[in-house]
């Protein structure tokens, strides 16, 4: 398997990689290593190159941030790590996951649609770049 849980010391690689994967909406390394010292977050890591942050409270998920760098792309990366994220979640109790997607990010909502997103909403001018981004939420199957 290529996908491993990461902590606050691989904050440095996950940034180059979310920097890469979103250039115009960069995380630091200071953001990733706030988020993976949360006890409720949790860090996967694709060694091909993708990397996910996913927030657990009580029964609910939030998908932060899902990327795969772009040399990497449409290798089944992103599907792994969503995969990934959810059947963690499904382990830790949660019953609902949600995410938000740029509404032109046609790649990713399709992904996202593929695995039981639906949308529920739609925060506008989300993005640095005045782009609107789609609340996605997945039911999911107890474990």
């Amino acid at each position: 398997m290529t996908i491993r849980h990461v902590g606050p010391t691989h904050a440095a690689v996950l940034a180059a990689m979310h920097g890469a994967a979103f250039p115009k909406d960069a995380w630091g390394a200071g953001a990733f290593q706030i988020q993976l010292e949360m006890h409720s977050v949790i860090g996967l890591l694709d060694s091909r190159g993708g990397f996910a942050l996913l927030r657990v409270m009580a029964d609910e998920a939030e998908v932060l941030t899902i990327g795969v760098v772009p040399s990497m792309r449409r290798q089944g990366i992103a599907r792994a790590l969503l995969d990934a994220s959810m059947k963690e979640a499904r382990g830790l109790g949660v019953l609902t996951m949600f995410l938000e997607v740029g509404v032109r990010n046609q790649a990713a909502r399709a992904l996202y649609e593929a695995t039981g997103f639906k949308e529920v909403g739609r925060r506008r001018r989300y993005y640095a770049s005045g782009e609107d981004a789609l609340i996605l939420r997945a039911t999911l199957e107890p474990a």
